[in-house]
């Protein structure tokens, strides 16, 4: 922990006069930590299989992103290309510097123009995988990381993000044990992006506008290479 995260954290111990905590406080805490009880999962996300890839297609659409279904990695790159064709959108490209999407074969695609790294707000259009996807409200879960700027999520104009069939879970509830087992208890990503559809906002004359705060374009790559079953 860096010295500074230390020392907010000291403070704000202190202001709750919690700084030096009871023994039986101490050791509740880290037994609830170390074993978290499960949340409730709404009656409607306790689908499964291809009914729960097809809710999640249901809300994401509902919330104004766009899907292309896929049935293999290897189609990615030609679907990119044929998407920004379609958009009348750049043939440029960031991408996350992900190992799953720099081992794809995008030399077949020699007139799409990549870079990769973190966007500096001049690319205008990324590409990301996501952790998982939800369900319940059509929800991508993306992660910030070495590997996955969170600049690449917000930054460009057209956000398109690669989701592995699955990878859906019904409910939020359900992303939670993934990221424990994935990373630990020590060591979760600084940020967990939940993002339902492009960028919008109602907040003047409740005139909805999009790419208020964020990408006005939302592009949903879903593989069905492996089976939903989370």
């Amino acid at each position: 922990m860096s010295a500074a995260r230390q020392q907010i954290l000291d403070a704000l111990r202190r202001s709750l006069r919690r700084d030096v905590l009871p023994e039986a406080d101490r050791v509740a805490l880290e037994a609830r930590l170390a074993a978290p009880k499960p949340g409730l999962i709404p009656a409607r996300s306790r689908s499964d299989g291809r009914a729960r890839v097809a809710q999640f297609l249901k809300m994401a659409e509902e919330a104004a992103a766009t899907v292309t279904h896929l049935p293999s990695l290897r189609d990615v790159p030609g679907a990119v290309t044929d998407y920004l064709a379609r958009e009348n959108l750049p043939a440029a490209l960031r991408l996350a510097p992900d190992p799953r999407l720099q081992s794809l074969p995008w030399a077949g695609r020699p007139l799409l123009s990549i870079s990769t790294g973190r966007s500096d707000g001049s690319d205008p259009v990324s590409l990301t995988p996501a952790f998982a996807g939800i369900a319940e409200t059509g929800t991508l879960v993306l992660l910030s990381g070495a590997e996955t700027p969170t600049t690449l999520n917000f930054l460009p104009d057209t956000h398109i993000v690669l989701l592995e069939a699955g990878d859906i879970v019904g409910a939020y509830e359900n992303v939670w044990p993934l990221l424990r087992a994935r990373f630990g208890a020590a060591a979760m990503p600084r940020t967990v992006n939940l993002i339902t559809g492009p960028s919008r906002s109602a907040d003047i004359e409740q005139t909805l506008q999009m790419g208020a705060h964020g990408p006005r374009r939302l592009h949903i790559l879903l593989v069905d290479e492996q089976e939903a079953t989370r």
